[in-house]
C-alpha cells in the first residue's frame, strides 16, 4: 500500500518514508482481519502475486497503471466485507475508515504531556528509555502516559521510539558510508541483529537491502 501511495503521488515525495507518514495521516488503519471466504480468498490470489511481482521488479513507473488496476480489483472484493464501528473501539483505531481529507476528522487537542514525551525521545533517541523514567520526566504515572501518549500519536512510546530510530536509520544508510552495525549503535540499537529486525519491521526490508534500493532511486528534479 505504501508503494501504491508512493508512486501516485511521487512529485510530492523524497522517498517511501515520506509516503509511510502521508498514508499514516491520511489513510484507513493498516490492519484489519477480514473473512472473506476460501472462493473470494482464491479469487485475490493471482492479482496479489502479480502485484508482489510488480513491486519487486523495481521499474514501479512503467508498471503503475497495472498495479493500480490489480489494486482496485482487489479493494473491489474486500471492500464490502469491511466491518466498521462509527465510534473508536481501541486507543489505536482512527476516526474513520475510509480515506478522507483533514477537515473531515475529528480533532483532538495534543496534551501537552504526550508532546513533551515525544519530543523528549526524538532530542534523545540514542538513549536506554524506559517507560517509567519517561513517566517521571513528565510527571505521569507509567500507565498515564501510555494512555495519553497512545491516544495523541497512536503507537506507544517505546513503540513510537523505535519508528524514530528506524527513521534515522534509514537517513543515515542513504546519506553515509557509515557501517551498518556503526549507523545501528548511534541510534540507540548497539545489537546490530535486533537493529536489523526492528529495521526491518518498521521500513519493511533490511538494512542492508534499503541502502542498495535507495542508492538507485533518483531525485526528483524540480524546474527553475
Amino acid at each position: 500500500m505504501i508503494d501504491q501511495v508512493f508512486w501516485q503521488h511521487a512529485a510530492r515525495f523524497k522517498d517511501r518514508l515520506d509516503a509511510s507518514d502521508f498514508l499514516e495521516a491520511s489513510y484507513a488503519e493498516p490492519a484489519q482481519v477480514v473473512r472473506l471466504g476460501e472462493d473470494r480468498a482464491g479469487l485475490l490470489m493471482p492479482w496479489l502475486d502479480e502485484l508482489a511481482a510488480l513491486s519487486a521488479d523495481g521499474q514501479h513507473s512503467n508498471n503503475f497503471y497495472r498495479a493500480q488496476a490489480l489494486l482496485s480489483a482487489v479493494l473491489d472484493v474486500i471492500v464490502p466485507h469491511l466491518a466498521v464501528t462509527g465510534d473508536r473501539v481501541t486507543s489505536t483505531q482512527r476516526s474513520t475508515i475510509v480515506p478522507s481529507t483533514p477537515r473531515h476528522r475529528a480533532f483532538r487537542p495534543l496534551r501537552a504531556e504526550a508532546r513533551i514525551a515525544a519530543e523528549l525521545l526524538a532530542r534523545d533517541m540514542d538513549r536506554r528509555w524506559s517507560v517509567p523514567e519517561l513517566a517521571g520526566a513528565v510527571h505521569l504515572s507509567p500507565s498515564q502516559l501510555r494512555r495519553v501518549f497512545t491516544q495523541a500519536f497512536g503507537k506507544s512510546p517505546i513503540a513510537y521510539l523505535t519508528m524514530l530510530r528506524a527513521e534515522r536509520m534509514a537517513h543515515l544508510l542513504k546519506a553515509t558510508e557509515s557501517p551498518i552495525s556503526v549507523v545501528a549503535a548511534s541510534v540507540g540499537w548497539g545489537d546490530p541483529d535486533f537493529a536489523a529486525r526492528q529495521f526491518r519491521r518498521s521500513i519493511g526490508v533490511a538494512p542492508s537491502e534499503y541502502r542498495r534500493i535507495s542508492r538507485q532511486i533518483p531525485l526528483p528534479s524540480y524546474p527553475e
